[in-house]
């Protein structure tokens, strides 16, 4: 009877325990984290458009005449005078420079002197001659006397050719001594000073020929190569982009620079306006590439599926997706796409690298 009544005491607790310990649990708080939301990344983004199709690129040059000469004397000697000087606008046959000139005259009043006493010669030798031929008529001569006026004449008549020829050079030599512009132009850099002894075809001023201008550019030989003949060049001047012209490709210089590796190419300006004096810095820029599409940065290039895709914006979810795309050909700092995007699509160009599709993002600028 001992053992049956003290049987259920040891249940009893048991149970009372365990309820004891289910109150005390569900009575503590859950102190376990929530997880944070993934940081909405910013990006920068832009429009997808149809433009004009290739690489614009753009170079600096300078502007120069088309046609520039070199001025010098076609003789040696001391030169008195420079009537000119750096950027002054001369006109054709203006006197620029004089040498001195008394050696010069000096051979000119020889070479007369010598034409007068040959010319008085040969007078006196036509007249014997005149009265000889008359007088071998009657035969009150002979004939060696005949030959021999004959023969004085004749040689007086090549003493005058050969004064006359020295006149005229000693002439020539003397307008040799002032130095004239051969047409219009501006004076653009000079080579010697008065008071200097110059030498035979020595820069005294540099001209440049009014007319035509060129904008002159180093090119490099990789757009030398893509670039076709008969390409436009729009040229604007570097401290006024307001003042433009068209131009040509007028030469392209066969070589290229030893140091630089570029070549030279002169670009014929078509009505250039006067902003654009000689020597004025100026930008050239070219299209080079395909027609008409879809350019876009090459930094919005991305990898999927090992082929390119872009990350396209929908401004309504505000969130990204991944998007496969054709590329027509890779340029220097863009890339055509022959396919995958239409305009108005709203691209992702900065910030690719660290997205994931359906990322919630926000554009640059704002605030988050």
């Amino acid at each position: 009877m001992a053992t049956t009544a003290s049987s259920p005491r040891p249940v009893y607790g048991l149970i009372v325990g365990t309820a004891l310990t289910l109150c005390l649990t569900a009575c503590v708080p859950d102190e376990t984290p929530e997880a944070e939301p993934p940081p909405i990344r910013p990006v920068r983004v832009m429009t997808v458009e149809r433009g004009e199709g290739g690489e614009r690129v753009s170079l600096t040059g300078q502007v120069e005449a088309q046609d520039e000469v070199s001025l010098a004397f076609r003789v040696g000697g001391r030169m008195i005078e420079r009537t000119v000087n750096v950027g002054d606008q001369v006109r054709a046959g203006q006197l620029i420079a004089r040498l001195e000139s008394d050696t010069a005259r000096d051979t000119l009043r020889s070479a007369r002197a010598e034409l007068t006493a040959a010319r008085a010669r040969l007078v006196e030798a036509r007249n014997t001659f005149e009265r000889f031929s008359t007088l071998i008529e009657r035969g009150f001569i002979t004939r060696a006397m005949f030959d021999e006026a004959q023969q004085s004449f004749l040689s007086a008549e090549a003493q005058v050719d050969a004064a006359q020829a020295r006149v005229s050079t000693a002439e020539t030599h003397l307008s040799y001594t002032d130095l004239l512009a051969d047409g219009n132009g501006a004076v653009t850099a000079r080579g010697a000073e008065p008071g200097e002894v110059v030498a035979a075809g020595q820069m005294i001023v540099q001209l440049a020929r009014a007319g035509g201008r060129d904008a002159v550019f180093d090119v490099p030989a990789s757009v030398i190569e893509r670039a076709h003949s008969d390409i436009e060049v729009e040229v604007a001047l570097s401290g006024d982009p307001g003042a433009r012209a068209t131009g040509r490709v007028r030469e392209v210089s066969p070589q290229a620079d030893p140091v630089t590796r570029t070549f030279r190419v002169r670009v014929s300006l078509i009505d250039p306006p006067p902003a654009m004096r000689l020597g004025s810095t100026v930008t050239g820029s070219i299209r080079l590439g395909g027609g008409a599409g879809i350019a876009i940065p090459a930094a919005a290039l991305t990898l999927t599926n090992q082929q390119p895709a872009v990350w396209i914006f929908d401004p309504d979810t505000r969130t990204v997706a991944l998007r496969n795309i054709e590329v027509q050909r890779y340029d220097l700092a863009q890339v055509a796409v022959a396919g995958g995007l239409e305009p108005g699509d709203i691209l992702v160009t900065a910030g690719v690298q660290t997205l994931r599709p359906g990322q919630e993002v926000r554009l640059l600028g704002e605030r988050p």
